[in-house]
């Protein structure tokens, strides 16, 4: 947050989760969207109960969602879970450790787990996968955006920069890509929103 919000940060390349909650505050506007190997430009957030427990949102009361996405409270209430409106008293916390998260799950602890789409592809291959039980899936969110911060480019620069990105998935850059596990970019595709080219 402080490197972005420096007078040098031109360019943002986040998580939708982190573009969703800070977004407007670093006043950041979407130039391009991932295609992220295996999974491509959208994704789906599973939120994970133990079997039995969970028989809407109302009886989330007094839960905590773990997520790696549990740094971005704004983005799990209303753009992941937003067809599952949440008890106020709910906790949302972020966790790296999702397979501790999962048995705390399984084992009946108050807490649920919200999986990115490579995690919840991931239950099946768990001992405990049966104890499990997916409750929803957001609609398709976005993988990862960059973005232009604070407006410190100007309009000519930008344009140039998204017909690099643009290009680069159709340009023979496929080593460059697959090293940070990307197939290209694509023009911003963002949940209620409309980027022109």
């Amino acid at each position: 947050m402080a490197k972005l919000a420096g007078p040098d940060a031109a360019l943002a390349f986040v998580p939708y989760a982190f573009f969703f909650q800070h977004g407007t505050e670093l006043h950041l506007t979407p130039l391009a969207q991932a295609d992220v190997t295996g999974i491509g430009t959208q994704e789906r957030w599973t939120l994970v109960a133990k079997g039995g427990t969970v028989s809407g949102p109302t009886s989330l009361a007094g839960y905590t969602i773990l997520s790696v996405a549990g740094y971005a409270p704004e983005f799990v209430r209303h753009a992941a879970l937003q067809a599952w409106p949440l008890p106020s008293d709910i906790k949302i916390e972020s966790t790296g450790q999702l397979l501790s998260a999962l048995r705390r799950v399984a084992a009946g602890e108050h807490v649920v787990a919200l999986l990115d789409q490579t995690q919840a592809a991931a239950l099946p291959t768990l001992p405990f996968a049966a104890q499990l039980k997916a409750l929803m899936q957001s609609p398709p969110l976005p993988v990862a955006i960059v973005a232009v911060v604070n407006g410190r480019l100007s309009a000519a620069r930008v344009q140039a920069l998204r017909a690099g990105l643009l290009k680069m998935s159709r340009a023979g850059d496929a080593d460059t890509l697959g090293q940070l596990h990307l197939q290209g970019f694509v023009l911003p595709q963002l949940p209620g929103q409309t980027v022109a080219p």
